[in-house]
């Protein structure tokens, strides 16, 4: 069997579902693969800045009554050491399960067809994508979108640079009750070898997302044993702990974690999201940046279809500079900011030097996230 769509999405993340509901809107054709059915928990840091409310408002995706506000930001070094300010431009707190999960009911209303499967296979001839999934049908596509995540069996078919490279980071998240943590802060905490991040989310719970470096991790059985010796340190992680009563039977954990430089354009492919760069969690603004690069590729993507002049080699050159325009440089500042603050004599001269000046820490928040995108 043989289906036929004018865009191809790999991934069903926000990415990918942002740029589905666009599309879908302007009347294209839209495939979906995801590989889990909807909704699902992933392993994530559940605060998203403001500068994309507007942008989602525009695409009937209100997120007002489905979210807690958040204008305050908490920054602790691992001996308790800490500071806070008022965000810049303010979040919100949402879980992914619940945030993607209004993304795929926008999208299913829209039209949209989703393949709820493994991509296994996707090849780029005679002006069009063809891709599998293992098996007898054939989806065809004339754009395709790269919005997998952090890395898949795609990125290996791909040959791409980093996938070949071994990563030192895992990443753990699970949702707690606790009734102590208030709903208008998200707090960064630091510990010996990663860093982790709290916010309250929709349901009242909060969620508690951390990176660690494998190299720190690798001494202890498991996760409660590295929480108990290593995240405890800090002691508002300590106390958070004590006192909050976990919801997930398990925690979630991801391992092999990238923050190398990645192409926007692989094969033809539009990458968005993290399939096109990372952003360190402590940057708080993954799933923005996320949500940005799919309004980017999708604006090109219509341009592509609405002008016969414009071609692909254009839209791919153009997609990759206004990438690099929005993003580049924020994902510079994140790489910086994470050394800093894993460096134990480097965090303390930061610290010292930033408690000064409540300026200067806004300037460095200014940097790792973005204004309101225009509509």
């Amino acid at each position: 069997m043989m289906k036929k769509y004018d865009v191809i999405v790999i991934g069903g993340g926000l990415a990918g579902l942002t740029a589905a509901i666009h599309l879908a809107q302007e009347s294209r054709s839209v495939c979906v693969f995801e590989k889990e059915n909807y909704p699902h928990h992933k392993v994530c840091g559940e605060y998203v800045s403001n500068e994309i409310v507007p942008y989602l408002e525009s695409l009937g995706v209100s997120l007002t009554n489905a979210s807690v506000a958040i204008d305050t930001l908490q920054l602790s070094m691992v001996k308790g050491q800490d500071l806070e300010l008022k965000l810049p431009v303010g979040g919100i707190g949402i879980s992914r399960y619940l945030f993607d999960d209004l993304l795929y009911q926008k999208a299913l209303d829209l039209g949209v067809t989703f393949v709820l499967k493994t991509v296994t296979a996707i090849s780029y001839s005679a002006d069009s994508f063809e891709c599998k999934t293992g098996d007898e049908t054939i989806y065809y596509g004339e754009i395709a979108i790269g919005a997998y995540g952090k890395r898949s069996n795609i990125d290996k078919q791909l040959n791409r640079n980093f996938i070949n490279q071994k990563s030192s980071w895992l990443g753990v998240k699970c949702h707690y009750e606790c009734a102590n943590f208030p709903e208008n802060k998200v707090a960064l905490h630091n510990f010996n070898g990663g860093y982790g991040g709290l916010s309250k989310i929709e349901n009242g719970q909060v969620n508690f997302c951390y990176l660690a470096s494998y190299q720190s991790f690798k001494r202890f059985k498991g996760i409660n044993d590295f929480n108990r010796e290593v995240v405890c340190e800090n002691p508002f992680l300590r106390d958070f702990l004590k006192d909050a009563t976990p919801t997930f039977e398990q925690p979630l954990a991801i391992a092999q974690i990238s923050f190398e430089e990645k192409d926007a354009v692989e094969n033809h492919i539009l990458m968005c999201g993290d399939s096109a760069g990372l952003i360190h969690p402590l940057c708080g603004n993954g799933m923005a940046m996320a949500i940005h690069s799919a309004k980017i590729a999708t604006e090109s993507i219509l341009q592509y279809f609405e002008n016969e002049n414009y071609s692909r080699q254009q839209l791919e050159a153009d997609y990759r500079l206004a990438w690099k325009y929005n993003f580049e440089k924020r994902l510079k500042r994140g790489r910086q900011l994470q050394s800093i603050l894993l460096n134990k004599s480097l965090s303390k001269l930061a610290m010292a030097t930033v408690a000064k000046s409540s300026w200067l820490l806004k300037n460095i928040i200014t940097q790792t996230h973005g204004k309101p995108i225009e509509c």
